[in-house]
């Protein structure tokens, strides 16, 4: 059996957990690739309301297991807040669970970094996680992984130099108050004990899945538009979103992957600082905020909205090698008399043949866009494709022929029923 990647094809915020929970009902386990407790995914089920940033939204089907792989950076009170959580609406958790030995750890010390850097003039709109302090210290050799909790000398010496350092730099630098070495290294000693039944190592438990022919979805945190090498830096994050990401963080081969799954909102959002070709300013802005309910997840923060923007999406379903779309929110353009959609962009009054990476450029372009009539009818209600109003199916119709890729899967609302699967 080949794995299936889960990837946000814009800006993140497309309602991944949604389609993950979804596509779960036919899946053995479900593992997530990369980022942190950055990420929110939202999935509505009976009734009630799931906001998860750490564990796969597979966790709500019961007979599915969970992966928290190595691309990920934990953050040991997150994940026990969110156990705690799913507990506490009846979801069990025990033996569903794992965590990969070989995932790095966020530190107090990463999440004070990351709060101060967005104090200064360069902001990014990070979420003051400790994301990028945390990927920072992984890829300059000095990180704390889950399996140095089993060691508490090599523990202890570690952390012990880290903070020294970062005691220079929170002094001189940023003008803060040190840290304290021996009150970290009880902490973290006892997150150890919380943490030891989960750990696993998980690359040769999925492997071994893969060999006895189990169903994996792989998931991806935030969108590809905001990957750390594809995406419109430095306004991104400090992972791979992007499907590549997948056999890297979960220490899977290439060959496993079967098929790309790209998820889509019918319209554009994105949160933080950057770049935003489509982003509307106005009344029409505020509307899709406000009808879509556009506000973090994770953060609470109000996103930025737009039209949407096809030129970047090809980008995506290039880079990431999509081959269905799941299209998401497509209710909330109920109620416009005329839809625009992005088809190009303009630089310097010629059109760009691919989508431009450097900050300058991405800045100072201008959207092209084709205006399509709205459907002006409520959709929650539909049930298969045939009946959605014809033009909401000339719009589905639309954004395929652009990307030469189906739209497989179609959200009209925000639970698992207001979904229509072709």
């Amino acid at each position: 059996m080949s794995m299936k990647i889960i990837v946000g094809a814009q800006w993140g915020d497309e309602g991944k957990g949604k389609i993950v929970d979804l596509l779960s009902e036919d899946v053995d386990i479900v593992a997530r690739y990369q980022g942190g407790a950055n990420a929110g995914h939202t999935v509505v089920v009976n009734g009630k309301t799931y906001i998860l940033h750490l564990i796969p939204s597979g966790i709500l089907h019961p007979k599915v297991t969970c992966i928290i792989g190595n691309g990920v950076v934990l953050d040991p009170q997150a994940f026990i807040d969110e156990l705690s959580l799913l507990e506490s609406h009846g979801i069990d958790v025990r033996g569903r669970i794992f965590i990969s030995h070989n995932a790095h750890l966020i530190m107090p010390y990463h999440k004070l970094i990351d709060s101060l850097n967005e104090q200064g003039t360069s902001k990014i709109g990070t979420t003051g996680r400790g994301i990028g302090p945390a990927y920072i210290d992984k890829f300059a050799r000095v990180g704390i992984k889950i399996v140095d909790l089993l060691h508490r000398d090599l523990l202890v010496k570690k952390i012990k130099s880290n903070i020294e350092d970062k005691n220079l730099l929170l002094s001189r630098i940023y003008n803060s108050s040190m840290i304290d070495v021996d009150e970290i290294v009880d902490t973290y000693l006892q997150y150890d004990k919380q943490l030891d039944e989960f750990i696993k190592d998980t690359s040769l438990y999925l492997n071994q899945a893969l060999k006895a022919g189990k169903a994996i979805l792989a998931e991806g945190a935030q969108g590809a538009m905001l990957d750390v090498d594809f995406g419109t830096y430095p306004f991104v994050t400090s992972s791979n979103p992007t499907s590549g990401g997948a056999c890297t963080g979960l220490g899977v081969s290439p060959t496993s992957i079967g098929s790309v799954i790209g998820v889509a909102k019918a319209y554009t959002t994105r949160v933080g600082n950057g770049p935003f070709p489509t982003e509307l300013k106005d009344s029409l802005g505020e509307t899709l905020r406000k009808i879509g309910g556009e506000y973090g997840a994770t953060t609470g923060r109000p996103r930025r909205c737009g039209w949407l923007d096809l030129f970047s999406l090809r980008y995506s379903a290039m880079v990431n090698g999509i081959q269905e779309i799941a299209l998401t929110k497509l209710d909330v353009l109920d109620d416009f008399d005329a839809i625009k959609v992005c088809v190009g962009y303009k630089y310097n009054n010629k059109l760009l043949k691919s989508f431009p990476l450097d900050l300058c450029t991405i800045e100072d372009i201008e959207p092209v866009y084709e205006s399509l009539p709205g459907w002006k009818e409520n959709i929650a209600g539909a049930r298969n494709y045939s009946s959605l109003p014809g033009k909401c199916r000339s719009y589905i119709e639309f954004i395929e022929k652009y990307l030469e890729v189906p739209v497989k899967i179609v959200s009209v609302g925000a639970t698992r029923e207001h979904t229509i699967v072709r």
